[in-house]
C-alpha cells in the first residue's frame, strides 16, 4: 500500500513511531481500517518481525484486510502477525497450560486432556440434558425451535462469561428485571438450571464451551505470572480493530496489557456495537482511550456523499423525535422511494431498478446491496430466482439459515441414510425425490418423483433403491435412459459401499462426493456453491466427531447415525463462518441489514425493503435472554420497562440506520407497499421518520410515499 494514496492524517498516523499507544476513533467510511493495514505494513516494512504483531478482532472475518495484506507476494517472507480473537486466544493457552491449571479449576479428569466444543457440539451436549426435563414439563409455555431454546441457554452462559460475572446469577438477574406474569420467572429457573447442569457435566468430562473456555482464562490463566510473560514476550505491538465490536472481558485484558506493548493502535468505530446482542460493549471499549498516549479522530469520509450524510443525520433524528437538522432539504436528493400496492409487486420493481442501475448506469453487481430487516426463506427465493431469469448473479448470506435448510445437505444426508440401512432411519418421497434432483444433472422435478416413487419404499426402507431395469419400458422412456444410467451408477456406488466397513460420516460424504456426485453428469459437477455448501457439511461433521466421539464410543453409538438424528430434531443448525468468506465476485449481495453491517463493505446502492415492516424497530423475541440486562450496564434490581423496551428500539433503530447509510456512497431506493402479508396497512417507527423528513423537507409528503 502506498503511502501516497492516504490522506495526511493517514499517513501521520501509520508512520508514527514504533512505540507508543495510539486510541483512532471516527465514523464509518473515514478510513480507519486502512490506516491499521498500512500501519502493519509499517511495521514490517521498519524490520519488525510479523510474528511479534498481534492483529486482535471480535471476529476472524473482520480481519480480512490485513489477511489480504499478507496474501500479497510482496510481503515479507518467514512469518505472519498472528489475527487473534478472544476465544482462540484462550483455546491456544488453556491447551499450552493444561496440566497447570486443570485441577484448580475443577475438572474431573485433570490428567487427560480437554476438548473444545463448537456452537454444535455445545448444543448437542446440552439437548441431551434438556431433553429428560423437558419431558418433565421444563419449558412448556416457550414457542422455540429446539435449536433456538438452546441456544439462548447457552447465550446466557456467554454473556456471564463475556461480562464477568457467575452463570449462578442469570437468573437472579433476569428475574429482578422482569415486571410482566411470574410465569417468566419459572422459565428463568428452568434455564438456570438448565445451564447449572450443563456446567457441571462439562467440569466433569473435561469438555469447555465458549463461555467455560473464557471463564477459566481470565479466572486461572491470565492472573497467572508465567501465562502473561508468555504472551508479554511473544507479541510486542498490537492493532485492535474494531475495538467498540468486542466483549468488557476483552477491553479489560486489553487495558492490563497495553503498558506491555511497544506500540499499539486500537481502531474504534464511533456509533458501532451492531454485536451488542452477543456482549459487545461499545462504552467499555471507548474507555480504553484513558491507557492511551494520544486519542486521534478521523472526520473525513471516504465513502458517504454530503446529501447521504444530510440524510443520516435528519433521520436519525426523526427516529429518536429531536429537531431535524437545516441541511435537510439536502437528504431529499440521497434516497428515492418506491412505493407499490403490494410486496410481490415491490420486489419486481426492485429487481427492474436493479438492473437499470447494472445495463443503464454501469453500476457494478457487487456494488448494489438487498437489506431487510429478516431475510425469510421465500423473499431470498424469490429475489435469488428472479435476478437468474434475467441473468443477473445475486448472492445471500442470512447467519440463521442453517446448513441443515439447504437442499445440497438434505441429497448428502439422504444418501447416508440410504448407503447404511441399519441406521433403520426411513426416507420420505420427498427426500429421495430432492436427493435425485440434486445427484442427476438435468434430472427435473416431474420426473424425479416418478422416479423417487417407484424406486424407493419407505416402509421398507431395507430394500434400498430398486434397480432401474426392473422399472416398466414406458415408464423408463418417460424418464429417459441416460437419466437411468445416472442413475443407476448411483445406486451401485451405493451397493459397492455396502459391501465393505462402514467408516466414518464425514469420510463417507467426502467419498461419495468426490467418487460419484462430482463427476460429469451428476449434479455437482462444476457446482461451486453447491460444493462450497458440502465442504461446510463435512467440516461440520469433523468437528462434532472431535467432540463427540469419546462419549459416543463409551455409549456404544454411531456418530453418524447421532449426527443426522440432531439435524432432524433442528438441534444442530450446522452454521459455519465460512460462509461469511465465501461470496462470488460482482453479485448482488441480499442478506438482512445487520448482516451486512457486519461486513462492514461500503456500496454505491442499497435498497431497503419494507420500510413498513415493524421487524426494522421491534427486537427479536428472545424469552430466555435479555443482552441489555445482562449487560455491565444494567442496575442491579432494576425493572425493565415498556419504556425501556421503547427507547432501546429507538436508539436500535437509529444505529442501524446510521450504519447503513454510512456504507452507501451513492443513494438508497427506500421500498414500500401499501398493504402487507396481513393485508394491513403498513406503519412503523421507520417509516413515520421517512414521512416526517418529506413534510419538513418539501412541505408535503411526497407523491410516491405511503400514507403513514
Amino acid at each position: 500500500m502506498e503511502l501516497e494514496r492516504l490522506s495526511v492524517d493517514q499517513q501521520a498516523i501509520v508512520t508514527l513511531p514504533l512505540s507508543g499507544r495510539v486510541f483512532l476513533s471516527g465514523q464509518a467510511g473515514t478510513g480507519k481500517t486502512t490506516t491499521g493495514v498500512a500501519r502493519l505494513q509499517h511495521l514490517v516494512e521498519s524490520g519488525i518481525p510479523p510474528q511479534e504483531i498481534c492483529i486482535l478482532c471480535p471476529q476472524r472475518t473482520l480481519a480480512e484486510p490485513y489477511y489480504e495484506l499478507v496474501r500479497q507476494s510482496e510481503f515479507p517472507s518467514g512469518g505472519s502477525p498472528a489475527v487473534l480473537t478472544l476465544g482462540g486466544l484462550a483455546q491456544r493457552l488453556e491447551s499450552l497450560y493444561w496440566p497447570t491449571i486443570a485441577l484448580e479449576a475443577g475438572f474431573g479428569h485433570p490428567d487427560e486432556p480437554p476438548a473444545f466444543l463448537t456452537l454444535e457440539t455445545a448444543q448437542y451436549y446440552l439437548a441431551r440434558l434438556v431433553k429428560p426435563l423437558r419431558a418433565k414439563g421444563y419449558f412448556e409455555t416457550v414457542a422455540l425451535d429446539p435449536n433456538r431454546l438452546l441456544s439462548q441457554i447457552l447465550d446466557n452462559m456467554n454473556k456471564a462469561a463475556v461480562v464477568g460475572f457467575s452463570i449462578s446469577e442469570i437468573s437472579s438477574r433476569l428475574q429482578m428485571a422482569w415486571v410482566g406474569k411470574p410465569e417468566q420467572t419459572h422459565i428463568y429457573q428452568e434455564a438456570q438450571e438448565c445451564a447449572n447442569q450443563f456446567r457441571q457435566y462439562c467440569l466433569e468430562n473435561n469438555l469447555l464451551d465458549f463461555s467455560l473456555q473464557l471463564e477459566v482464562f481470565t479466572r486461572f490463566l491470565w492472573p497467572t505470572p508465567l501465562c502473561r510473560e508468555t504472551l508479554f514476550s511473544t507479541y510486542r505491538h498490537l492493532i485492535f480493530e474494531n475495538v467498540e465490536e468486542d466483549v468488557p472481558v476483552v477491553h479489560d485484558i486489553v487495558q492490563q496489557w497495553l503498558a506491555r506493548f511497544e506500540s499499539a493502535l486500537l481502531i474504534y468505530d464511533e456509533g458501532g456495537g451492531y454485536r451488542s446482542f452477543l456482549g459487545a460493549d461499545p462504552e467499555t471499549g471507548f474507555n480504553l482511550q484513558t491507557a492511551c498516549d494520544e486519542v486521534v479522530t478521523f472526520h473525513q469520509s471516504f465513502v458517504s456523499s454530503p446529501p447521504l450524510e444530510a440524510f443520516r443525520q435528519s433521520l436519525s433524528a426523526a427516529i429518536q423525535h429531536h429537531e431535524i437538522p437545516t441541511s435537510a432539504p439536502l437528504s431529499r436528493s440521497a434516497f428515492t422511494l418506491i412505493r407499490q400496492q403490494f410486496a410481490p409487486q415491490m420486489l419486481a420493481e426492485v429487481v427492474r431498478l436493479t438492473r437499470d442501475l447494472i445495463e443503464q448506469h454501469q453500476v457494478a453487481p457487487g456494488d448494489i446491496s438487498i437489506l431487510s430487516p429478516f431475510l425469510s426463506d421465500s423473499l431470498r427465493f424469490t429475489l435469488m430466482d428472479r435476478f437468474a431469469e434475467i441473468g443477473i448473479l445475486a448472492r445471500s448470506h442470512r447467519p440463521s439459515r442453517s446448513l441443515r435448510e439447504e437442499p445440497a445437505t438434505l441429497c448428502l444426508l439422504t444418501l447416508a441414510r440410504l448407503a447404511h440401512p441399519h441406521w433403520k432411519l426411513k426416507c420420505s418421497h420427498y427426500d429421495v425425490r430432492v436427493s435425485l434432483m440434486q445427484s442427476i444433472q438435468d434430472l427435473d422435478l416431474i420426473r424425479a418423483d416418478v422416479l423417487s416413487r417407484i424406486v424407493y419404499r419407505p416402509n421398507q426402507p431395507q430394500n434400498g433403491l430398486t434397480a432401474f431395469d426392473q422399472i416398466r419400458p414406458e415408464t423408463q422412456q418417460r424418464i429417459s435412459y441416460q437419466i437411468g444410467e445416472r442413475y443407476e451408477q448411483l445406486r451401485e456406488w451405493i451397493l459397492a459401499y455396502q459391501q465393505v466397513e462402514p467408516v466414518e460420516l464425514d469420510v463417507f460424504l467426502s467419498r461419495i462426493f468426490g467418487e460419484i456426485l462430482s463427476q460429469p453428469g451428476f449434479g455437482f459437477h462444476q457446482n461451486f456453491d453447491g460444493a462450497s455448501i458440502i465442504s461446510r457439511l463435512i467440516g461440520s461433521v469433523q468437528k462434532f466427531r472431535w467432540g463427540t466421539a469419546g462419549a459416543l464410543a463409551r455409549e456404544h453409538q454411531s456418530l453418524g447415525l447421532e449426527y443426522i438424528q440432531m439435524v432432524a430434531d433442528g438441534i444442530l443448525a450446522a452454521q459455519s463462518l465460512q460462509a461469511w468468506q465465501d461470496h462470488t465476485e460482482d453479485a448482488v449481495f441480499i442478506a438482512p441489514a445487520h448482516t451486512f453491517l457486519l461486513m462492514n463493505q461500503p456500496v454505491r446502492y442499497q435498497f431497503w425493503l419494507d420500510i413498513g415492516s415493524p421487524a426494522w424497530w421491534t427486537r427479536l423475541y428472545q424469552p430466555l435472554t435479555h443482552p441489555i440486562v445482562l449487560s455491565r450496564h444494567w442496575p442491579a434490581g432494576k425493572v425493565w420497562t415498556d419504556a425501556d423496551e421503547y427507547a432501546a428500539n429507538q436508539f436500535a433503530l437509529s444505529q442501524l440506520t446510521t450504519g447503513l447509510i454510512q456504507r452507501c456512497r451513492d443513494g438508497i431506493f427506500l421500498c414500500s407497499s401499501a398493504m402487507n402479508e396481513q393485508g394491513e396497512e403498513p406503519r412503523s417507527a421507520l417509516l413515520q421518520a421517512i414521512q416526517l423528513i418529506l413534510r419538513r423537507t418539501t412541505g408535503q409528503e411526497d407523491e410516491n410515499a405511503i400514507q403513514a
